[in-house]
């Protein structure tokens, strides 16, 4: 079974061979997503809430490109650096998908690839049919 591929317009997925998401069947795996600092305002480039919005943002679009939808997600995953802001990151999450509440993970980690990341989102999703919402 072939499986459908999204990109994205960061660099890394060509340099490192991956995908922002894949879908294959009904399941949908977006990778670590990290914010695209260049498209944040300059001064929401330091908080927590607006690039955990940008990283969420980002992977919700992804599952709608490959034909899933916000209801579909089932689990999500934070991985915060130690000085991000918790409560920013959960209320980013909650206002996103706080309807949906899906399944969470979050996690205080070492160190993120990359200048100036507080947060990576991980999202998993199935496409559910119209009729069974």
């Amino acid at each position: 079974m072939n499986g459908e591929r999204y990109v994205d317009s960061t660099p890394w997925q060509s340099i490192a061979g991956y995908s922002r998401a894949s879908r294959m069947g009904q399941y949908i795996a977006v990778s670590g997503t990290t914010a695209d600092l260049d498209s944040l305002p300059p001064e929401a480039v330091d908080s927590t809430y607006a690039q955990t919005r940008n990283c969420i943002s980002r992977g919700i679009t992804a599952v709608i490109e490959l034909g899933g939808s916000v209801e579909g997600i089932l689990r999500t995953r934070l991985f915060l650096m130690p000085d991000a802001d918790l409560v920013g990151a959960l209320l980013a999450h909650e206002e996103l998908l706080g309807e949906v509440a899906p399944a969470n993970t979050t996690l205080h980690i070492h160190a993120l690839i990359g200048s100036g990341l507080l947060v990576e989102v991980e999202i998993e999703a199935v496409v559910v049919a119209e009729e069974n919402l």
